[in-house]
C-alpha cells in the first residue's frame, strides 16, 4: 500500500514537472513569435518613414503604416538630433538628457535599435521598447511558477495537517486506551490493600503500596485527559513544582542531587497540576537519562512580571543546538529504547493547554542542558 502511494506521488510529480516545461517552452515561444512581429511592424515603419523624408510622392500604403495605432514604445533621433517618438514623454526626453540616455539604453537592451538610411546616408535611429503585451507575458512565467509554488505550499499544508490531525487522533485514541485498561487492575489493587489492612499486615508496607496506587491512578489521569480540553485551576505553580519535585526525588536514585528554589510569595496561574506534573517528570526523567543516573537537577520557579519562568536544568550530555527543536517533534529520541513521546506531550501540554511557551533554553555539549517552560501569572 504504501509503494503504491509513492508511486502515485511521484507520479504526480512527474506529470506536474513535464506540464510546467511545456507551458514555459510555449510562453518562451510565444514571447519571441512576438518580438519578431514586433520587429516586423518596426522595419514597416522604418521603411514608410523613410519613404517619407526620401520623397515628396506619399502612398496610400505609406501613409496607412505611419498612421496606424501601435502601442510599441518609439524614439526616433535624427542625424541633427531631433527627437520624435510615440508612446513616450517627448517633452522630458528632449529637456531632461540623463531621462533620455536611460530609455534609450533601455530600449537598446530590449531591442536591437534600427537605422534609417537613404544612399548611404543616416537620417534616424530609431530605439523602441516591447509592447506593453510582452512586458506583461515576460513576467507570466515567473507569475505561474509563484502560483505553482503557493498550490503545493497549501497542499503541503493541508497534507501536514491532515496527517498530523491522524497522528494526534491515534495518540488519543491510545492514551485513553490505555487508561480504560489500566483501571480494571487498579480497581482490583484499591481492593486488594484494604483487605491487607484490614488483616493486620504491616501498615507501613501497605502505606507504600496505597502511595504507588495513588501513582497509578494520577498516571491514569493523566492518559484519560489526552486528546480532550483539561480543567484549569486557580493555584500556586511554586507548591506545584515542589510537590512534583518531591515525588521524583523519592523515587530517584540517591546519586542524583536535587535542588530546588521556589519563592516563598505564591504565584498564581491557570494549571491542570497532574499534566503540569507529567511534564515536569518527562524533562526531568530526560536529564536523569543523560545523566546516566549521576548528576545534579536544579528548578527554579521565577516570577518575572506578569509571567512566571520555570527553569529545570541537568548536567547530562547537551543538545546540540540543531537538535534544539527537532526533540520536541513526536517520534524523535535519542535512547535505543524510547517512543520519542515525552518532549512533544510536554510541550502540547504547556502550549495548547496552558497557553505557555516551552523551549531548549541552553545546552552545552557534555556539560548539561536547561529547559525553559513561561506561564502567564493570573
Amino acid at each position: 500500500m504504501e509503494r503504491n502511494r509513492q508511486l502515485i506521488r511521484w507520479t504526480i510529480i512527474i506529470l506536474s514537472l513535464v506540464i510546467i516545461s511545456l507551458i514555459l517552452m510555449n510562453t518562451n515561444a510565444l514571447f519571441n513569435r512576438l518580438k519578431e512581429d514586433q520587429r516586423a511592424i518596426m522595419e514597416d515603419w522604418r521603411i514608410a518613414q523613410t519613404d517619407i523624408q526620401a520623397t515628396d510622392n506619399i502612398s496610400d500604403l505609406t501613409l496607412h503604416i505611419i498612421q496606424k495605432d501601435s502601442d510599441i514604445p518609439t524614439v526616433m533621433i535624427s542625424s541633427d538630433g531631433t527627437i520624435s517618438g510615440r508612446n513616450v514623454d517627448l517633452e522630458r526626453l528632449r529637456e531632461d538628457a540623463r531621462f533620455r540616455e536611460s530609455v534609450i539604453a533601455d530600449y537598446s537592451e530590449q531591442n536591437e535599435p534600427i537605422k534609417m538610411t537613404y544612399e548611404g546616408e543616416l537620417l534616424n535611429t530609431i530605439y523602441y521598447g516591447n509592447s506593453p503585451l510582452i512586458q506583461k507575458l515576460k513576467y507570466y512565467p515567473l507569475l505561474l511558477l509563484l502560483i505553482i509554488i503557493l498550490f503545493a505550499a497549501v497542499v503541503y499544508f493541508f497534507y501536514n495537517s491532515s496527517r498530523i490531525s491522524a497522528q494526534n487522533k491515534l495518540w488519543a485514541g491510545m492514551a485513553k486506551e490505555t487508561a480504560h485498561q489500566i483501571g480494571t487492575p487498579l480497581s482490583s489493587l484499591i481492593g486488594w490493600s484494604a483487605l491487607l489492612r484490614s488483616e493486620g499486615v504491616n501498615n507501613d508496607y501497605v502505606d507504600e503500596i496505597e502511595k504507588d496506587v495513588a501513582r497509578l491512578e494520577m498516571i491514569t489521569q493523566r492518559f484519560s485527559k489526552i486528546g480532550s480540553i483539561p480543567e484549569l485551576e486557580t493555584m500556586d505553580l511554586g507548591g506545584a513544582t515542589q510537590r512534583a519535585m518531591d515525588y521524583l526525588q523519592s523515587r530517584s536514585s540517591k546519586l542524583i542531587d536535587f535542588s530546588v528554589r521556589v519563592p516563598d510569595q505564591k504565584i498564581p496561574v491557570q494549571l491542570n497540576e497532574p499534566l503540569y506534573a507529567w511534564t515536569i517528570e518527562n524533562i526531568v526523567k530526560n536529564g536523569i537519562d543523560a545523566m546516566k543516573g549521576k548528576g545534579a537537577i536544579e528548578v527554579d520557579v521565577i516570577p518575572d512580571g506578569q509571567r512566571v519562568r520555570v527553569l529545570i536544568s541537568d548536567t547530562g550530555k547537551g543538545i546540540p543546538i540543531s537538535q534544539f527543536k527537532k526533540i520536541f517533534e513526536p517520534g524523535y529520541t535519542s535512547k535505543k529504547r524510547g517512543w520519542g513521546l515525552g518532549l512533544s506531550l510536554a510541550k502540547r501540554i504547556i502550549e495548547e493547554y496552558h497557553h505557555g511557551k516551552i523551549r531548549v533554553l541552553r545546552s552545552k555539549i557534555n556539560m548539561g542542558t536547561t529547559f525553559e517552560i513561561i506561564l502567564r501569572q493570573v
